[in-house]
């Protein structure tokens, strides 16, 4: 078969979705290069993508793509509207356009992001469905975004051959919410991030002397979006401060997505300005540091199922402190102490269980560090390839 492997043009500024893609897709090509029999296309629409990660790999191209004018961004929502239309379907998108170019007889695209619903067979694959399930958060709600979402997603998910997701619940919702057959979804769990276990990072000194950093401290890298939940994790610190006269310091890092200055105010309001660090966006080569030097990773986010940071810092054995939601005991089972996100005097309870407690936290190490070294990208990337190959058999049926 020809294959497309469709990147998304992301920045380290995303999160978890390009570090996800950056590693699937290296032991992808490393796998995918010594099967002759398929033919892989590498579709970007960024010019400068580096072309060394295809080097040598005789079975591999890169194609580019162009992102559509206006005129067919409007067809294109027009379809989502009216998509039994005959007369709509006659216009393809930039990727169905570049597919059927190059005569591609399977598309993956490997960011849990929606694009084209086509009619040249795809996989998709789904991070999270929390427009659905959480409709309340602005991020996914206000000013048009929930429609726009929804109609994205329909579309995208119903059309597609093979849905990926990470967690047994996100394969129900996927269900649930768009009707696809569970036999065309399949759960890959998602797989550590190998710049964590494999690559050479900065040191401890030095984030220690860049950011001039507390001694101990409490780490929480999350994007300043309302479903991170930091206003929850801020009253637990208090809490903590009056109940345990433990003055615990909080680093904040990520790019701000609107809600920080909400989060600042209430700092302030709080008194914790003395306590609470915020650091903006980290480089990745600077994380491991970060997870090594803190006490705990404290993730409280409101939304999954799949979520990057625990795994981050399984990896470099820090110990975990997680939301309890859907997915979490599924993805963690016992490698993390769980806590009710939306209680601040449990997660107080729980940091303060697990920052006094040394034969926890070096339990958990243990145990997140197997977890870790359990499910990889190596391992993601050979289903992938498992998927393409079952699928060649059906394929061969038409021209």
């Amino acid at each position: 078969m020809r294959v497309g492997i469709f990147l998304s043009n992301s920045n380290p500024q995303i999160g978890g979705g390009y570090t996800f893609q950056q590693d699937v897709i290296k032991d992808f090509v490393n796998q995918a290069q010594n099967i002759n029999e398929h033919q892989f296309y590498i579709i970007s629409g960024n010019k400068n993508i580096d072309k060394s990660l295809i080097k040598n790999c005789g079975n591999f191209k890169i194609l580019f793509y162009s992102e559509n004018g206006i005129f067919n961004k409007i067809i294109e929502n027009l379809k989502r509207h009216f998509f039994t239309s005959s007369f709509l379907a006659k216009f393809k998108g930039p990727i169905e356009r570049l597919a059927n170019k190059n005569k591609l007889d399977m598309v993956w695209f490997v960011s849990g992001y929606c694009y084209e619903a086509m009619d040249t067979p795809y996989i998709a694959t789904v991070f999270d469905l929390q427009h659905k399930a959480q409709p309340w958060f602005p991020e996914v709600s206000n000013n048009g975004r929930w429609a726009a979402r929804e109609l994205a997603h329909r579309h995208f998910l119903s059309r597609a051959s093979y849905v990926i997701v990470g967690t047994e619940i996100g394969r129900n919702e996927v269900e649930l919410f768009y009707h696809v057959p569970k036999f065309r979804i399949h759960k890959l769990p998602h797989p550590s991030p190998s710049y964590i276990l494999n690559s050479d990072n900065k040191s401890k000194s030095y984030i220690y002397k860049k950011y001039n950093l507390p001694k101990n401290f409490i780490f929480y890298p999350a994007q300043f979006w309302p479903h991170k939940n930091h206003v929850n994790l801020l009253f637990a610190i208090n809490i903590i401060s009056k109940k345990y006269g433990l003055k615990l310091n909080l680093l904040l890092t990520g790019s701000d997505k609107g809600n920080k200055d909400h989060i600042v105010k209430i700092i302030k309001e709080l008194g914790l300005s003395n306590q609470v660090y915020i650091l903006g966006f980290i480089p990745k080569d600077e994380m491991t540091a970060f997870y090594k030097s803190s006490t705990m990773l404290a993730y409280v986010s409101l939304c999954g199922p799949e979520n990057l940071p625990p795994l981050e810092a399984f990896s470099a054995e820090c110990p975990v402190l997680s939301s309890r939601i859907q997915g979490s005991e599924e993805q963690f089972g016992d490698t993390v102490l769980f806590c009710d996100p939306a209680e601040p005097k449990d997660i107080a309870e729980k940091i303060y269980l697990l920052y006094t407690n040394d034969d926890l936290k070096k339990n958990l190490v243990i145990k997140g560090k197997k977890r870790a070294k359990t499910f990889t990208s190596l391992k993601f990337s050979n289903k992938i390839l498992k998927i393409i190959q079952d699928f060649s058999n059906i394929r061969r049926n038409w021209s």
